[in-house]
């Protein structure tokens, strides 16, 4: 063991040590648009990684809400023919933006404490999508600090480029091994599972091929 791992035996290792003190954290949301600032957020889904007793990752519990959109949000009707979200349904069961990102917020912040790290960093298939949302939703909210690192995630659609030669989430999951069910996709809580299960996947694969701990 080098001493860039603080002399730590193997078996010992943890979250804090494998992400130098950042929990991933796998986040999907479904919008309105393209435009953070300007367009609904509508659904969120996140799912905080675990570590076994062998060193590797597992997904954790979802956490998903169906968010209300925020008063003189634009939502493109493209936007939700893609993701098959009726505004309309009444057993959408919505929240307030504010609401569920404040809940949502408290699900990850004990996730994070729970594994004596540090912050969250969010892990996205195309992650600086979900983290421009993320971070405009809880600037509209007013929350003051977020859980989550913010500028920096990790990409499984880069990821998976390297790792499948795969930057589609249902492809690369294909590729992988990973059942994938198109007609389930563009659900916040379906992507951000099957994204978690990729990213899991991709390090547990590094590290079986002998990457970190080295």
């Amino acid at each position: 063991m080098t001493e860039s791992h603080d002399n730590e035996d193997q078996n010992t290792l943890t979250l804090k040590h494998r992400f130098r003190g950042f929990l991933p954290v796998i986040v999907d949301v479904e919008t309105g648009g393209f435009d953070a600032q300007r367009d609904a957020l509508l659904e969120i889904a996140a799912v905080p990684v675990k570590m076994d007793a062998s060193g590797l990752l597992i997904p954790g519990s979802t956490y998903q809400y169906h968010i209300e959109p925020f008063e003189g949000a634009n939502i493109e009707q493209s936007a939700l023919d893609f993701t098959g979200i009726n505004l309309e349904d009444p057993d959408r069961a919505s929240e307030p933006e504010s609401y569920a990102m404040t809940e949502l917020f408290k699900h990850v912040r004990k996730a994070v404490k729970d594994n004596d790290c540090t912050r969250a960093v969010i892990v996205g298939h195309n992650a600086h999508f979900d983290l421009g949302f993320v971070n405009a939703a809880a600037e509209r909210s007013d929350l003051k600090r977020s859980p989550f690192h913010p500028f920096s995630c990790f990409d499984t659609a880069t990821l998976s480029g390297l790792a499948f030669g795969q930057t589609v989430l249902a492809k690369a999951c294909q590729t992988a091994g990973i059942d994938f069910c198109n007609r389930s996709a563009h659900s916040a809580a379906y992507d951000a599972e099957k994204t978690a299960e990729l990213f899991c996947l991709i390090v547990n694969r590094w590290k079986e091929l002998g990457g970190w701990p080295l």
